[in-house]
């Protein structure tokens, strides 16, 4: 991995919004505060925060509705974006970035949980619908376009058909399964380099539907 800004706000900030020093927006869905920390629907959260820690970036720049950190992953500029707006409006904070750094829907990956996967698995597509996820149908009416790519993972089938999803979404990972996520945040933030740095395709091929903790 190349060289990285070691903040979160930056001279990309002060620049024109050219797209030719952004490649990327990686927006890591979640809502904030300490009471949804470790809960499901905080999976995009706790896998940005795995990569943030591994790029060793310190405190996040305010901008768009979100915490932001301005990166450089194999020598592309990229934007990490935590929105900060509640999990329902997403879109918000990803399509007001996307329109300040001018970039196509094509340039954004969103990160968020799905909870028809186990926990372990991961599900890219270039393109696609909202599936449910509340964060991802803000992203899709705000770009107005499904045309982006997402990282989708698993946190577990709800445990009885007739519990509500929102129950189930916004319950805690316990014991094992708090491990089990943070080894999976950890892959996730491999996988947002391998995009970067080889492609979406091949980030498939090495990380979609597949057992992610049975890997060596």
């Amino acid at each position: 991995m190349s060289s990285n800004t070691k903040t979160g706000d930056s001279a990309l900030f002060n620049s024109s919004g050219q797209s030719g020093k952004l490649s990327y927006i990686f927006a890591f869905l979640g809502n904030p505060g300490p009471r949804y920390a470790v809960t499901r629907h905080n999976a995009g959260f706790i896998a940005g925060n795995a990569l943030v820690k591994r790029l060793g970036l310190k405190k996040p720049g305010k901008k768009f509705k979100s915490e932001t950190y301005l990166t450089k992953i194999g020598g592309k500029g990229v934007l990490l974006l935590f929105p900060q707006t509640f999990m329902n409006l997403s879109g918000d904070a990803v399509a007001a970035a996307a329109k300040f750094y001018k970039l196509p829907p094509q340039n954004i990956v969103a990160v968020c949980d799905e909870s028809l996967l186990d926990i372990g698995v991961m599900r890219l597509r270039q393109s696609g619908g909202h599936g449910g996820q509340n964060g991802m149908r803000s992203i899709i009416e705000r770009l107005g376009t499904e045309d982006f790519a997402r990282i989708r993972i698993g946190v577990g089938k709800k445990p009885v058909p007739e519990m509500e999803l929102a129950d189930w979404v916004l319950s805690p990972f316990r014991g094992q399964e708090l491990a089990d996520i943070e080894r999976v945040a950890s892959i996730c933030a491999d996988c947002v380099t391998e995009i970067v740095e080889s492609g979406l395709m091949s980030a498939m091929n090495k990380y979609s539907n597949r057992n992610l903790l049975d890997c060596k």
